[in-house]
């Protein structure tokens, strides 16, 4: 260890949070998370035994930076993002879950129930993740089901161990009903994609308002999930043995100085075009907030002019996504494609009176992982190639390819449907 690094570790915090191991030539080359960061870290640089693979990461380390999070959960998550934003190669050689996992929630069944699936369906159920390490999850999610009771099995109506546990929601016994399972269940949904923070200060807000309205029952349940939500800061769900604030990201940092924007963008909405040829033409928004993919954002449009002409569908999904007056506003619109496309963004937002930062991304023709990030900012200046391995050339191309895969399976789809006719 050089003494940069040991004077640096010296600074670690005792929250939980997502650290980042680097080279000596400052590339991140292992993405992990932590209950508690100074334990989590200090761990790689002990004298203990280690395995070989493990020995192996530590001798390249020559630098270690850090990002504080609230929970565990946020960490969970940050991990999970971070690692596909940048692909670290130690991840890849000391995991041996290298498929992720989501959990799976269909609200749109009569009596729905909470499941892991290793491969999200276009099945209009409720997808979250992605995560790398299922059993951290699967542990996690015991600790929120005392809260927000849920099966985890279809309903058969037959009372189970689980029910007399409180694991349920009860409705095998009359103790809740389908409406109000699914109340909570959009409750953790919620807690799962993020939204924490407003969740716990509505739920105290409707807990004093049911307590004034003498609904006793309902007051105290909803105290109970408040004070269940608040204790989860206190809860231990990763083991040692496993290996935000915005201005910490810097790739944040660097697009907000290269748009010359006051503040940090806060949400990216990242647009691509998928078709064969001009048929089943459609489109993709993914949203990334904070820097993390946000999938309940995410909106999928199949195009009304049904050809083979990028920039018009790109006017066509902006024009149309801006319809919607109850999405929230991005800061900044990516989009796949070279100055057509960007002309016609930047076409379609002056037509609705937006004044909204776009930068398209061109490949040139090079649609692999390894291809370059070339940047189109400005419709007459030259096109800006991006150092590779850069904080922002990472998250365009995680943005990016992201907006990709969303799109192209959204036309494979739509495609299968049309043969099957």
């Amino acid at each position: 260890m050089n003494e940069k690094l040991r004077e640096k570790l010296k600074t670690l915090p005792s929250s939980p949070g997502v650290y980042f191991h680097k080279n000596k030539d400052g590339e991140i080359i292992y993405v992990g998370k932590a209950a508690v960061l100074k334990n989590r870290v200090r761990q790689y640089f002990q004298n203990t035994e280690k395995d070989p693979k493990t020995e192996a990461l530590v001798r390249e380390i020559a630098d270690t930076d850090w990002l504080k999070v609230d929970t565990e959960m946020d960490a969970l998550f940050l991990e999970s993002e971070m690692i596909k934003r940048y692909k670290p190669k130690w991840n890849i050689l000391l995991r041996d879950d290298k498929t992720v996992s989501y959990v799976r929630i269909d609200m749109k069944s009569e009596i729905p129930y909470v499941s892991m699936t290793r491969q999200p369906l276009d099945d209009k159920a409720t997808y979250i993740g992605p995560f790398y390490a299922k059993n951290t999850v699967e542990k996690a999610l015991r600790i929120l089901r005392r809260v927000f009771p849920y099966y985890d099995h279809p309903y058969t109506g037959k009372k189970t161990l689980n029910t007399d546990l409180d694991l349920t929601p009860g409705l095998e016994i009359g103790k809740s009903t389908p409406e109000d399972y699914k109340k909570d269940l959009r409750k953790l949904i919620r807690y799962l994609e993020g939204d924490r923070q407003k969740l716990i200060r509505e739920l105290e807000k409707q807990m004093k308002t049911a307590a004034k309205a003498g609904e006793y029952e309902e007051a105290a349940k909803l105290r109970d999930q408040v004070f269940g939500l608040k204790g989860l800061r206190k809860k231990i769900v990763f083991s040692d043995k496993e290996f935000l604030d915005i201005s910490s990201d810097e790739a944040l940092k660097e697009l907000k100085m290269l748009l010359k924007i006051q503040h940090s963008p806060k949400r990216i909405e990242g647009y691509d075009i998928s078709h064969n040829q001009g048929t089943d033409v459609v489109g993709s928004m993914v949203v990334f907030v904070n820097g993390v993919s946000d999938r309940s954002e995410y909106r999928k449009f199949k195009l009304k002019s049904q050809k083979n002409d990028d920039p018009a569908s790109i006017y066509e999904v902006l024009t149309r996504r801006f319809k919607h007056k109850d999405w929230e506003m991005p800061d900044v619109i990516l989009l796949d494609g070279g100055r057509p496309q960007f002309s016609a963004a930047k076409a379609a937002l002056k037509a609705l009176g937006l004044d909204i930062p776009v930068i398209a991304r061109d490949k040139s023709g090079d649609h692999s992982r390894n291809a370059g990030v070339t940047l189109i900012v400005d419709q007459e200046a030259a096109p800006l190639v991006l150092r590779d391995g850069s904080h922002l050339a990472k998250l365009i191309a995680r943005v990016d390819e992201e907006a990709h895969r969303f799109a192209i399976t959204y036309h494979r789809l739509l495609r299968r449907k049309r043969m099957l006719k």
